[in-house]
Order: structure tokens, then sequence, then C-alpha cells
């Protein structure tokens, strides 16, 4: 067992350097971002797959089995913390080996913003999510930045406390933990309560003086077994007798409690989803994100679509549009005929899986031909990917807009500004 630290500690940094990696769009071979809890939990409910809804039933059922493996294997956000943790270890003092209690206001928390993702909108969730806040950090997201900075100060004072007592996927992964089948118990024979495992302890979740160790906090990380010199801490199926429950009437109230939050997340995702976007004009989307308010409400601005393109022609949410978006002023001024990379890469669903057919059917949007500033070069003609730039009988340039994308390479190639990008209400397979 004195291993299984260090066998975990392997795997997680692996764990952080893939999504890493992923983010700064070198690779995205080993696809370790497409099981983030709440991107996963958006694919089953907008983007439904046979896929999606297989990975999402073996999370929950490895907590069930094993406990929060997913938050100190998966979860590259708490992955970070830890890392910090380290570095600040030298500059601190001798920790007391406090036992933090489990703050309820988590479970509020989670619930309403969880219930508003599956009730439309992620716009809730997106601002307290571990995976976005990582990559939105990774990325240079000014947000990112800014809140990761603030839960990184709290890691010097208190550790894991953003996991243990704010993070939502912490939150509902910690309520199937507290039944899972392995659990860290305490021998308390070999025990002499020498406070070395909860002064290592990340979630301040041993109690050191009772004897006992909170499961639903618990990451599994397990320093305590690395540093515990009488092997009094044991990775193992918890003996039925020492199962407690919660009184029936306080877990009677908390569980009305938590599903009416639940319900009311659900009306405000709801609502959400059909008010956000209705004064958005304007503005052009990746191939798959099918409307202004479907991408507004999907996108959790995790970034990857925008690392991933290889023309450089996403943008990050701003003050114009809270979501990824195409800006055709920026790097090759084009969306690539052949690239399908953003809807591979995205983990949340807000932009559908479309296969490279399908993609090069998709119109994002729609181009059209200033006549007084076209010089006739044809330049267009020979640059369209879908031939929808012909000559018509008097020889003038005209667009077909039945086979038009609005891909914009005619509009970047053309020598004399002629040719526009129009953005359209809806995109659609041609």
């Amino acid at each position: 067992m004195k291993n299984i630290y260090k066998i975990r500690l392997f795997i997680s940094f692996i764990s952080l350097l893939i999504s890493t990696i992923a983010v700064f769009g070198l690779f995205y071979w080993v696809k370790v971002l497409d099981v983030q809890f709440s991107a996963l939990l958006q694919r089953v409910v907008v983007d439904f797959s046979i896929l999606a809804l297989i990975l999402f039933v073996l999370l929950i059922l490895i907590t069930f089995i094993f406990g929060r493996l997913y938050c100190s294997l998966i979860c590259p956000f708490g992955i970070a913390q830890e890392i910090v943790n380290l570095i600040f270890s030298k500059f601190q003092k001798k920790k007391k080996g406090d036992f933090y209690k489990n703050l309820s206001f988590k479970y509020f928390i989670a619930f309403f913003a969880l219930g508003s993702l599956i009730g439309g909108s992620a716009l809730i969730i997106r601002y307290i999510d571990p995976y976005t806040i990582f990559s939105s950090m990774v990325s240079l997201s000014l947000f990112g930045i800014i809140f990761s900075l603030f839960v990184f100060v709290l890691v010097f004072f208190k550790n894991r406390f953003f996991c243990s007592n704010i993070c939502p996927v912490g939150a509902i992964l910690g309520l199937i933990s507290r039944i899972s089948i392995f659990k860290m118990i305490p021998n308390k024979d070999k025990c002499v309560s020498c406070s070395l495992c909860a002064k290592n302890c990340p979630q301040g979740c041993i109690d050191y003086k009772n004897k006992t160790i909170d499961n639903e906090r618990c990451i599994k990380c397990f320093k305590c077994i690395n540093v515990c010199k009488k092997d009094a801490i044991n990775y193992t199926i918890q003996p039925k007798a020492e199962i407690k429950f919660m009184p029936a009437r306080r877990n009677l109230i908390k569980t009305v409690s938590l599903f009416a939050l639940l319900a009311l997340g659900y009306k405000t995702g709801v609502e959400l989803s059909k008010n956000i976007a209705k004064k958005i004009k304007n503005i052009i989307l990746p191939p798959g994100a099918q409307n202004e308010q479907y991408m507004i409400n999907k996108c959790l601005n995790c970034n990857l679509c925008i690392n991933n393109c290889p023309n450089k022609i996403l943008s990050k949410a701003n003050d114009d549009f809270k979501a990824v978006h195409i800006d055709y002023s920026k790097g090759e001024k084009y969306c690539k005929y052949d690239c399908i990379e953003c809807s591979r890469v995205c983990p949340s669903g807000a932009i559908k899986k479309l296969s490279l057919k399908e993609k090069q059917n998709t119109r994002i949007a729609m181009a059209v031909i200033n006549q007084s500033n076209c010089t006739q070069c044809t330049r267009c003609l020979d640059v369209c990917p879908k031939q929808a730039i012909q000559k018509d009988n008097e020889g003038k340039i005209v667009i077909d807009a039945s086979k038009c994308i609005g891909c914009g390479k005619c509009a970047t190639y053309c020598y004399n500004n002629a040719i526009e990008i129009f953005s359209i209400n809806e995109q659609k397979l041609l």
C-alpha cells in the first residue's frame, strides 16, 4: 500500500500534462478533457451519444466503487492545486492538522448550478466548474487567471478547500463517495493519534483525535497512507458495522431542499437559455454551433477549440458575445475547408461533432459581392472550395446562394475588398 501514493501521483502528473498540452492545442490524441464531469454531463444532455452516456455512467460507477479518484487523477484544476501546495509547503509553517467541518452550502451551489446546466444553460456552471477554470487559466483568459489566483491563494491557507467545500463537481461526487464500496479506514488499534496524517491531508478530512476520516471529502490522494509510520490507515471495504447514516429527519430535509434547488436551477436554466441571446446579432459561429442562443448557453468557455483551430480565427468570449465565436479579422481570416478540429475537440457538445462531409456542407455565414468594388479578376472563383462563385450571362461575378457556406476564403483573397461575409440566424446543412 505504501507505493499507492507514488503511483497515484505519477498518473496525476501525466493526466495534468496531457490536459495542458491539449488546451495549448499542440495535440489532442488522448481525450482526457472529454471525461471532465460538467462537460460530459452536458454532452449527455444536449448532444446525446452512446459513448458519452457510457463514459458518464463509468465515471459514476468508478466513484461508487473507489470514491473520489476523479478529483485526484483526472481533474486538472485539482491536480494543479496539489502542485501549488507542494511549492507552498516549502514556505509554510507546520500545519496543526485541523479537521474542517463539512460545509453544507456546497451542495446548494452544486445542485443549483447543475440544475441550470440540465435546464439548458451553462452560464452559471462555467464560472465555478474546475475544468473550465483550468482551461481558461491555461489559455490566458482574464477570468481564468483571476479565479485561479484566488484559489491558489486559498491553497496557501487551507490547501484544497475549493475542492472540498466549493467545487460543485466535488460536492456531487462526494455524495456518491459517501456510499462508496472502498474507503479510507483508520485502524484504531494501531493509530497513536500522532496527527501526521491530518497534517498532510489536503482536504482536512482526517480527525486524528477521534480517529475518523470523512470519506465524502476524501479525494483518495493516499498521502495519509504514505506518511503513516504505523500502517494504521487502509484503503479497503468498510465493515457494515461501521456504516453510519444521517438522522432520518435531517436527511429528509436536506434531500428535499437539494432537489428543490435542482428544480429551481433547472427552471433558471430554461429561462436563461430562452432569453440570454435575444439581443445578440451579427455573430458568426464555428460549424456545429447551430445559433447564438445555443452556443452562448452551451459553451463552457474552456477555449480548447480556440487553441486547436489551425487558422486561428476563433475568438474568446468578450463584451459582444459571451462565448467562443469566429472573428474573420484574425489569423488566416477564413475557415479551413478540410478542418473539423473545433468540432473534434469540443468536450461539452457546444460545437456538435461533425464529419468532414457535414462540416463542408454546413452554412455558417453568407458571402455577398459589392459589384461597385469588384474588378472581375476571378481570383475568388479560383479559391472558393464549393465552386459557389460563378460568372453570370452578363460576365459579372456572382455568388450562388445555394452553395455558399460562408467560409470567408473568397473575401480573404479578394484584392479590392469587394466581398463581405454576413452572419446568419441559424446554421444550415446544405
